[in-house]
C-alpha cells in the first residue's frame, strides 16, 4: 500500500512551531493511542502507465506490453474457439439437410423404378394375350400358329420401340462390333456383313442393351 504524504514543513512552520497541513490521525478506542491515517492510493487516473505503476509496482513499459499481447492472443483464441463452435453448428445442419435430401432422392428414384417397371409390364400385357389366343388355336389348326407368333413378335418389337429401343444385328447388316457378336465367321461374297441372326441385339441411343450374336461373312 501507498500512503500520501503532507507537504515537508518549512523552517518558517518549524519555528511557528504549527503546521499548516497535518497528517489526518485516528485514536484507537482501545488503547487510546494516536494512529496515522493511511491514504488510499487514488484509482482515477488519465494515464495507463500510472495505473500499471499503481497495480504493479516495479513493471516496465516492455513487460507491459508482453501482457497486452497476451491478453490480446487470449481474445482472439475465444473469437476462434467461438467461430469453430458455429461451424461445427453449420456443418451439423449441412449434414442433416445432406441426408435428409439422400433419402428423398432414393425414394424418389425406387418410386421412378417401380412405375417404370409397371409401365413397361402393362406394355406387355397385350403381348401375352396374344401368345395366348396363339396357342389356344395350335389345337384346330396348327398351321396357324406361324402368323400368329409372328404377329406377336412384330407387337414385342413395337413395344420395344415404345420404350426408347433399337434392334440391331439383322441378316445384310455390316458387322459393327460395337453393336454386334461374331460367333462364327463363313465364306460369302462380302466382308464382314451378317448373314445369319442366332440372337437380335438391342441398343438405346449410344448405349448398348444387348449385342447381336451373328454369322458374318469373309470373302474367301
Amino acid at each position: 500500500m501507498f500512503r500520501r504524504r503532507g507537504k515537508p514543513m518549512t523552517d518558517d512552520h518549524t519555528k511557528n512551531g504549527a503546521s499548516t497541513e497535518t497528517d489526518p490521525k485516528t485514536i484507537d478506542a482501545q488503547t487510546g493511542e494516536v494512529q496515522a491515517d493511511l491514504d488510499v492510493p487514488e484509482t482515477d487516473t488519465d494515464n495507463l502507465e500510472e495505473d500499471v505503476d499503481t497495480a504493479f509496482p516495479g513493471m516496465d513499459e516492455n513487460m507491459f506490453g508482453q501482457v497486452q499481447e497476451m491478453m490480446a492472443r487470449l481474445q482472439k483464441a475465444d473469437e476462434l474457439e467461438q467461430e469453430n463452435t458455429d461451424l461445427k453448428v453449420k456443418l451439423s445442419r449441412l449434414a442433416t439437410d445432406f441426408e435428409g435430401y439422400r433419402t428423398r432422392t432414393q425414394q424418389d428414384v425406387a418410386a421412378a423404378q417401380g412405375q417404370g417397371i409397371s409401365k413397361a409390364a402393362e406394355a406387355l400385357m397385350p403381348v401375352y394375350d396374344d401368345i395366348d389366343r396363339a396357342l389356344s388355336m395350335v389345337s384346330d389348326d396348327p398351321a396357324k400358329l406361324v402368323p400368329g407368333m409372328q404377329a406377336v413378335q412384330g407387337k414385342v418389337l413395337g413395344v420395344f420401340a415404345g420404350l426408347g429401343l433399337e434392334a440391331t444385328g439383322k441378316v445384310g447388316e455390316a458387322f459393327d462390333p460395337q453393336w454386334h457378336e461374331a460367333l462364327q465367321v463363313v465364306q460369302g461374297d462380302e466382308d464382314d456383313v451378317i448373314v445369319q441372326v442366332y440372337q437380335l441385339g438391342f441398343r438405346m441411343g449410344d448405349r448398348l442393351v444387348r449385342p447381336a450374336r451373328v454369322v458374318v461373312s469373309r470373302r474367301g
